[in-house]
């Protein structure tokens, strides 16, 4: 396995596995943030203090008046030299989303026409998407969760739009986001979901998690406002959306 280790000024550096976006790519990043994470676990890898994924590359922070770069990078090579798992440990979340209310899928439409599809068969296929969350970023919570129906890629839209509503399920080249909050957007909004992708009441605020493989389940209108009740007064059982 060919990597390549760049540093990011005195405390941290990556290992990147390459330069395209991809499932085996991402997997192996996975991969290591696990291995180092059940180094450390084991009393390893000594001022290491956290391990960042992103889509291609893994960022390694220490404490630079307890280690160095010089210090740790062999030892990473050698987790990497004894062989990676092929599969992480990883969860299987579902999340329930509304495509019925125009309010709530305003380029459903749009979106069908542009892919040559009915809007029901955009759903269908958003639903069969086999989605994974590579990687956490541009506000707290947002997920790029990859994986989507090859017959639903479509570019960001031309014009981006001011305000996309929280918890807006939208689509663009071969990836599903959901926005946190209330945000300006470029992506195809097709549905709405009640759950919060960040809850600062919660031990863990962020839901979703690089690694995460993700499902959707349609639910309607009716559905769709009790869970958002549940949401808003903490209520909500989150472990029936979690297969760990």
């Amino acid at each position: 396995m060919s990597v390549r280790y760049l540093s990011c000024g005195d405390t941290a550096f990556t290992v990147e596995f390459g330069n395209q976006i991809s499932p085996q790519i991402n997997g192996q990043v996975m991969a290591l943030h696990g291995a180092i994470g059940a180094a450390r676990a084991d009393g390893a890898l000594k001022g290491v203090v956290e391990t960042v994924p992103s889509m291609r590359s893994l960022m390694v922070t220490y404490d630079p008046m307890a280690t160095s770069r010089a210090a740790l990078q062999p030892e990473i090579d050698a987790l990497i030299s004894r062989g990676l798992p092929a599969e992480a440990k990883t969860r299987r979340v579902t999340i329930p989303c509304c495509y019925d209310d125009p309010e709530f899928a305003p380029d459903l439409t749009e979106v069908a026409e542009r892919t040559k599809r009915t809007p029901e068969q955009v759903i269908e296929g958003h639903l069969k998407s086999a989605f994974t969350v590579y990687v956490l970023g541009f506000m707290p919570g947002l997920a790029y969760i990859a994986g989507l129906d090859p017959s639903l890629y479509l570019p960001r839209r031309s014009e981006p739009r001011v305000r996309v509503p929280k918890s807006s399920v939208s689509i663009a080249m071969n990836m599903t986001v959901i926005y946190p909050f209330e945000s300006p957007g470029g992506w195809h909004l097709i549905g709405r979901t009640p759950i919060w992708l960040f809850d600062q009441r919660r031990e863990q605020p962020v839901f979703l998690a690089p690694g995460d493989h993700l499902t959707f389940e349609r639910i309607d209108r009716k559905t769709f406002d009790r869970i958002a009740a549940e949401v808003e007064a903490g209520t909500l059982d989150w472990s029936t959306l979690v297969k760990e």
